[in-house]
């Protein structure tokens, strides 16, 4: 074994060979949004996020069904398997099967597994004072869900946030693992921006430091914090890691709200040298990713930052 659950990182692997390693990982969630087709497609991503966030290439996948037969027709379930299927295949991925259950609400996802180098694993761990701290895609998602849900989304700003859950982190994942440069890594899900920066900082015995206005955030998103359009699990998050942090005079209440957003298949956030920050970034712009350098990492103690 040579990454468990010792650390919080985002999948488990196992070396089988000198030059290779299996990567596992496992997720699945009920719908957040209503389309069956685009819940398919987001959850498959989530799922297959965290075989980039190790630095691997994924094998194949696995689905993971709960579906209630008797009360919703097949032809939803059709949409949403297609829907994973269509993003498997996007991300260079068989799926060679799965299980299902009946159960009263509908949940889905994949077990993912993929293959790494030994010496080339990608932990959440490992950051370095001095890196620059860098984040591949814009926060919101759970709280455009959540107005979603109230029926309070503006149409425009639920469509971006389908959009970028639904997105594949391969991209982002293949150059920052091909860059060599890459001190430590992690894909931003349930726990916020905020919960997967403390547990890089305390696995790094770091402090790091996080930039609020240069974090991106989609559009309509801080409106409707501040109108308390917000999941449980964002205000969980924020309550975690509160005591671990220390907030600039600038970071309003809202602003924190975001920071800790639960994300669904949210972008990759890596800790890089700060010589090679700014030639990451572009080559991250070259391969259409729109990346933004949000914070840096500096002495311990393990301590979050948000100025």
């Amino acid at each position: 074994m040579l990454v468990g659950h010792e650390t919080h990182d985002d999948a488990a692997v196992y070396q089988l060979t000198p030059s290779r390693a299996i990567v596992e990982t496992v997720d699945f969630f009920t719908p957040v949004v209503d389309d069956p087709y685009w819940f398919g497609r987001i959850a498959a991503a989530n799922a297959f996020s965290d075989v980039w966030a190790m630095g691997a290439r994924p094998l194949f996948a696995l689905n993971l069904v709960a579906f209630p037969v008797k009360t919703l027709p097949m032809s939803t379930l059709s949409e949403i398997l297609r829907g994973g299927a269509d993003t498997a295949r996007e991300a260079g991925a068989p799926i060679l099967g799965g299980h299902s259950i009946d159960d009263p609400e509908p949940k889905y996802g994949l077990a993912v597994t993929g293959e790494v180098h030994p010496r080339h694993v990608l932990r959440n761990v490992g950051a370095r004072p001095g890196d620059r701290l860098l984040l591949t895609k814009p926060l919101g998602a759970g709280i455009v869900t959540t107005a979603i849900k109230r029926d309070v989304a503006p149409r425009d700003v639920a469509a971006v946030a389908v959009e970028v859950m639904a997105e594949l982190n391969r991209i982002a994942g293949e150059v920052l693992a091909a860059s060599g440069a890459v001190h430590a890594l992690t894909d931003i899900t349930g726990f916020g921006l905020l919960g997967h920066a403390w547990e890089m900082a305390e696995g790094s015995g770091v402090r790091l430091r996080l930039e609020a206005s240069r974090v991106p955030v989609q559009d309509g998103v801080r409106e409707l914090a501040a109108q308390d359009v917000v999941p449980g699990g964002t205000k969980a998050n924020l309550a975690w890691v509160e005591p671990n942090t220390d907030f600039g005079p600038g970071v309003d209440p809202a602003l924190r709200l975001v920071l800790a957003d639960a994300q669904t298949n949210g972008g990759l956030f890596a800790a890089v040298p700060e010589k090679r920050a700014g030639k990451l970034l572009a080559a991250l712009e070259r391969a259409g990713v729109r990346a933004a350098d949000v914070g840096e990492v500096l002495e311990g103690p393990a301590r979050l930052e948000v100025i």
